[in-house]
């Protein structure tokens, strides 16, 4: 049985070009969903494009225990662009990899188990991120590990008190996701800092999705002014290839464990990787989401919804019917593709080359559909 994981969706998609995808009847969308963020340069950037097309001509694939410069390469660059201290770095294929590494690492280098994350979280799919995914249709069914305790987002007091000198981790998004496009609340990831720092536990970030310039910065973690002990970044690192990585910061790197994976690093996706890199610095993509995300929030903020929030271009739109009629007919109505983020709320993550004239598109689109 063919697709049983995923239920397709009746578009079938032939190929993309910048902020747009065609099907294979050729119809054009508009892509404000970009795969759930994987295309921040935009689909088949040309650089980006290039330089897979260099590296797949030259080596496919090595395992990561033999040095290659593209690999390297990218090593470098991380630990260049990594927040505070995290400055050490594990590559490997998914979100899910990355915060499986990141827990793996603090609970080896703590001596603890307990991790401390967030209801409505959303940190992956494989056995310990899904341990500290909130949401209770995703872990049905898979006896998923203990030792995980969810406090309420955004609340400072319960965080102080769940967090003791038994905790590995504290495990946060920066703006929860998959959970409605939530911000978390000033002063709230500095009250996540202060504790883990008084009692010994890794402030883990997951930017899987808030990072590489979607919120207006690199990090969303910048725009708080907090360091983390490690962060994550996956989905659009690639452009769309499969790579991730785990930023660690040095207490963590000395007692990380044993880790390993046989396609951590592989060459092509990490060409692909710098590419993207340079895309989003060379073309200042973190300020063009700041720009347009504020735009568009303005804009959608005057039309008949509950709610706007988010920052940069992540950004949900809480509608007062249900978000799959309204996904639906954006897209088969107006060539619009967004996304969900539970029943209320349609999520817009477009690829950060998105201009005023796209949000205008997009907000006209919506506007018809409500």
């Amino acid at each position: 049985m063919s697709g049983f994981v995923f239920g397709e969706k009746p578009i079938q998609i032939a190929g993309g070009d910048g902020v747009h995808l065609h099907s294979e009847s050729g119809a054009e969308f508009l892509d404000f969903g970009a795969s759930y963020a994987c295309a921040p340069a935009g689909h088949c950037h040309p650089d980006v494009v290039d330089a897979v097309q260099s590296q797949a001509a030259d080596l496919l694939y090595v395992q990561g225990s033999y040095p290659t410069a593209t690999r390297t390469a990218l090593y470098d660059r991380l630990a260049a662009l990594g927040p505070g201290d995290c400055s050490n770095v594990w590559l490997c294929n998914s979100g899910t990899e990355a915060n499986e590494a990141a827990l793996k690492f603090a609970r080896h280098a703590t001596g603890c188990e307990k991790v401390v994350a967030a209801k409505r979280a959303f940190h992956g799919r494989t056995l310990g991120a899904l341990a500290a995914t909130w949401k209770s249709e995703y872990r049905e069914g898979f006896a998923v590990p203990e030792h995980v305790e969810f406090v309420d987002y955004g609340d400072p007091e319960a965080l102080r008190a769940a967090v003791d000198d038994e905790t590995a981790a504290v495990l946060l998004e920066p703006i929860q996701g998959e959970g409605g496009v939530h911000p978390a609340p000033e002063g709230y990831l500095q009250t996540a800092r202060e504790v883990c720092d008084e009692t010994g536990a890794a402030l883990v970030l997951d930017e899987i999705q808030t990072g590489l310039g979607r919120t207006g910065s690199l990090w969303a973690c910048e725009r708080a002014g907090v360091e983390p002990d490690a962060l994550t970044v996956a989905k659009g690192l690639g452009s769309g290839l499969p790579i991730a990585a785990t930023l660690v910061a040095d207490w963590l790197a000395e007692d990380a464990g044993n880790h390993g994976s046989t396609f951590s690093g592989g060459p092509v996706p990490c060409a692909a990787a710098l590419a993207t890199l340079d895309v989003i610095e060379d073309e200042d993509l973190a300020a063009n989401a700041a720009d347009v995300g504020g735009y568009l929030r303005d804009e959608l903020a005057a039309l008949p919804v509950r709610d706007v929030r988010g920052a940069g271009l992540m950004l949900g739109v809480e509608v007062k019917r249900g978000a799959n009629r309204a996904l639906r007919d954006l897209a088969m109505d107006h060539g619009v593709l967004a996304l969900p983020a539970g029943r209320t709320v349609v999520r817009l993550l477009p690829p950060l080359t998105v201009d005023e004239s796209h949000a205008d598109e997009v907000v006209g689109a919506l506007e018809a559909v409500l």
